[in-house]
């Protein structure tokens, strides 16, 4: 990183640390810790005009610490990675399932559902499920899942649920 840093305007770099607040014009911006095994994998808090908004990718595990995080959001960016039955089936080498699967691996559509709905009692109102991975899930099969969670847990389906596509940007989404 050391030489890529380099090529980087001296005043165009941001330290960022872990649970401590910096801006970006008027955006306040929060770091925070998630379990990947990476280096210093984190997800982001984003907060504009009494609005919250949540990225969280390559997430093993979702404890009580990163639900606080996620809690009180308008909107967000949540991993709904793989289907475990696709996963089983897939030709990843075991090794990488049980990666993948594993507690500092990647999130289920399944337990996105699950986080999802937690946090619809906490306001989130809109949320895009992204990092599908290509092997080990399908767009229509994370949405149906991710829905069936939020319908098991709520009487009433009051959230957009969108799923990003992989191979080109998303529209515009108004929170």
């Amino acid at each position: 990183m050391p030489e890529e840093k380099d090529k980087i305007l001296e005043e165009n770099r941001i330290v960022i640390n872990l649970d401590t607040v910096f801006y970006i014009n008027d955006l306040k911006i929060i770091a925070f810790s998630i379990p990947h095994d990476a280096a210093c994998p984190c997800g982001y808090n984003i907060f504009n005009s009494g609005k919250k908004i949540s990225i969280a990718t390559d997430v093993g595990h979702v404890s009580d610490k990163i639900m606080s995080y996620l809690e009180n959001s308008s909107f967000a960016l949540l991993e709904a990675n793989y289907d475990p039955d696709v996963l089983k089936y897939s030709s990843y080498p075991l090794h990488l399932k049980y990666r993948i699967d594993g507690p500092n691996g990647h999130l289920s559509n399944s337990s996105c559902g699950q986080v999802i709905s937690h946090l619809m009692d906490s306001g989130l109102s809109s949320v895009m499920l992204g990092h599908l991975s290509k092997e080990n899930n399908f767009p229509e099969l994370a949405y149906q899942t991710v829905l069936n969670e939020i319908n098991n847990a709520h009487s009433s389906n009051s959230i957009n649920v969108m799923v990003a596509n992989r191979n080109s940007p998303t529209s515009f989404i108004d929170i």
